[in-house]
């Protein structure tokens, strides 16, 4: 999986449209091997964004979890020391 791509389900706040766009974005690139498309590919690419963000905000929107919401900062927190103790081993 793209590293980029980050978790969005069960967040509070929620995932914003921006963040899921995001997700998208990153996705359609993994697919397409192409961080900026060619004018003749531009259209294809971005209605792939949009179809792919459009279907991923109805999953994350009706997904239901008896779990507590996870705390951004919390995650973020986690995700910091992790990487620290991956990278000190370096």
């Amino acid at each position: 999986m793209c590293r980029n791509i980050k978790t969005l389900f069960n967040f509070d706040p929620p995932a914003t449209h921006d963040e899921i766009r995001d997700a998208a974005l990153q996705f359609v690139r993994k697919l397409s091997g192409s961080t900026k498309p060619s004018k003749k590919n531009e259209e294809a690419f971005y209605r792939a964004v949009d179809q792919i963000a459009e279907a991923a905000h109805e999953l994350l929107h009706s997904m239901e979890t008896h779990q507590h919401p996870r705390n951004r900062e919390e995650e973020a927190a986690k995700a910091k020391a992790r990487s620290a103790l991956r990278f000190a081993n370096a």
